[in-house]
């Protein structure tokens, strides 16, 4: 299976997964990885949708680095597959984006570190932290590949905060806008 998927042969993991081989859990290399997550580093989407519409839960199972499939896609620059494991991921994408491995990288460091600007837009979008730091205390446009990558990833983290503070500017005058109901009667007390 885990030959299959790195090497995009998504036929072979179809007819495997049929045959029960990832029940009654997905299953694993000496790195602790799954197929999906070699699928998805490897860019191959029709792999990844096959084993994802199987088991959405190998979304989030992690390597021996801390890593997922998510992390995984992020670092190789593969935006579409990027999208289709966070429409899939339980729990949201918010929290998938925010994870981060044993040495506190996240999918927004992995792809601003290989300047993936696609992936950085999606994984902003999907709510990524700008602001966490790894364990050398490194936020992930001080890991940017290229002035460029930066340069795109602070101008995407202004554009969030602003659209983040127009929401919060609506939902402060909707609550303002209430009415209050005096009854007659209190009027002649």
């Amino acid at each position: 299976m885990h030959l299959a998927a790195s090497l995009g042969h998504h036929e072979v993991c179809e007819v495997l997964i049929k045959l029960g081989h990832e029940d009654p859990c997905p299953a694993l290399n000496e790195n602790h990885q799954t197929a999906l997550m070699l699928a998805a580093a490897g860019g191959h989407t029709e792999a990844v949708q096959i084993i994802v519409e199987h088991d959405r839960t190998c979304i989030l199972r992690r390597d021996v680095r801390g890593r997922d499939a998510v992390m995984e896609a992020s670092l190789n620059g593969h935006d579409t597959i990027l999208q289709l494991l966070l429409t899939y991921v339980p729990g949201g994408p918010y929290e998938a984006v925010r994870r981060a491995d044993i040495e506190g990288n996240t999918a927004l460091h992995f792809a601003s570190g290989n300047g993936n600007l696609l992936v950085l837009r999606t994984l902003l979008a999907a709510g990524a932290d700008i602001h966490k730091r790894n364990i050398w205390s490194w936020t992930p446009a001080a890991y940017s590949a290229t002035v460029q990558a930066e340069v795109y990833l602070k101008g995407l983290v202004n554009e969030v905060g602003k659209r983040q503070q127009q929401q919060r500017e609506i939902e402060t005058a909707k609550k303002g806008g209430g009415v209050r109901v005096v009854d007659s009667a209190s009027d002649e007390e």
